[in-house]
């Protein structure tokens, strides 16, 4: 059964997919509920100001894209190397640029620079969102020590925040230049020198 959307979730559905594109302070009110067909008075029973709207659009985003992210990293099927599933979750993200024409496909990363210093309440969404995000990278690279699938030369936690830091640096140069390759340079050293193969 197909279930229907409410209000609430069409606006912030809406505005993840514009402000992905354009940003949060390029976006208006009146380009969000028209795409929806909502009336201002409906967005004004949900969220007090844009700012709010922003803040739960976040909330919403980190939260599907920690759930896609634990899916891919901490479930064994189908593939049950934790360090395969890292690869994979990775190159996932490679071709969903490619497929993206060369634009960034991460809402966080899209926003991160420009909200910070204008909003608290986002920045605070942020940073959960990265702390999450580093955690479920954390659990698969433990996973894969205590299988044997992968060898780790410095400590989970600090591995799972530098492949973090180092991802979203190339995911931002590739971004800037519309080119995958520092997606791919980075893969290749995430693979051979933090994540690395058993034997």
């Amino acid at each position: 059964m197909i279930q229907t959307r409410t209000t609430k979730e069409r606006i912030l559905g809406a505005a993840k997919t514009i402000m992905l594109e354009k940003g949060f302070h390029a976006v208006g009110l009146n380009e969000i509920l028209k795409s929806e067909q909502v009336p201002k008075g409906s967005f004004y029973h949900h969220f007090e100001s844009k700012e709010q709207c922003g803040v739960e659009m976040l909330r919403y985003y980190v939260s599907d894209a920690s759930a896609h992210k634990r899916r891919m990293l901490l479930s064994s099927a189908p593939e049950a190397n934790p360090r395969l599933r890292l690869i994979t979750y990775l190159e996932s993200i490679i071709a969903s640029f490619i497929a993206n024409d060369g634009k960034c496909p991460c809402l966080v990363l899209k926003l991160a620079s420009e909200v910070s210093d204008f909003s608290e309440s986002m920045r605070q969404v942020l940073v959960d969102g990265y702390q999450e995000w580093i955690g479920i990278t954390e659990a698969a690279i433990r996973e894969g020590l205590e299988k044997g699938a992968l060898r780790c030369e410095m400590e989970p936690r600090l591995a799972a925040m530098v492949i973090n830091d180092f991802w979203t640096g190339a995911l931002q140069r590739a971004s800037v230049e519309r080119n995958s390759e520092p997606l791919r340079e980075t893969l290749s050293f995430i693979t051979q020198r933090i994540i690395l193969h058993p034997s």
